[in-house]
């Protein structure tokens, strides 16, 4: 067999439960998510809501490529979490900086400009 056609073994625990509740779970948290961004007015929780956001994309992504045992979507998660690091980084030196500047990290001081 070429290294192409070797059969991919997919976890029972995987096979047991249906793509359907993968689904509903990662729907429900991106749904979270989003209310979280257009709700709040913390930068840090406006902030862990766009992660839950992109960790219920990489959970939806993981269910379909584990239904198809295509590991395609697993490999694609993990640049994804890579990007997610060096994103959690970034947005988190953001947030010092307005904290420094406003005291505050609370996203609607933000709209006025300063020169």
């Amino acid at each position: 067999m070429q290294p192409s056609q070797v059969p991919i073994q997919v976890p029972e625990v995987i096979q047991l439960i249906d793509l359907k509740y993968y689904l509903i779970i990662s729907t429900a948290l991106f749904v979270i998510g989003i209310i979280g961004v257009l709700t709040r007015r913390n930068a840090i929780i406006i902030f862990m809501s766009i992660e839950l956001m992109l960790n219920s994309v990489n959970l939806m992504l993981i269910a379909f490529s584990s239904y198809r045992a295509d590991p395609t979507g697993q490999v694609f998660v993990f640049f994804i979490m890579a990007v997610a690091a060096a994103e959690v980084a970034v947005g988190l030196a953001i947030i010092v900086m307005i904290y420094r500047n406003t005291r505050s990290i609370d996203v609607g001081l933000l709209n006025k400009l300063k020169w």
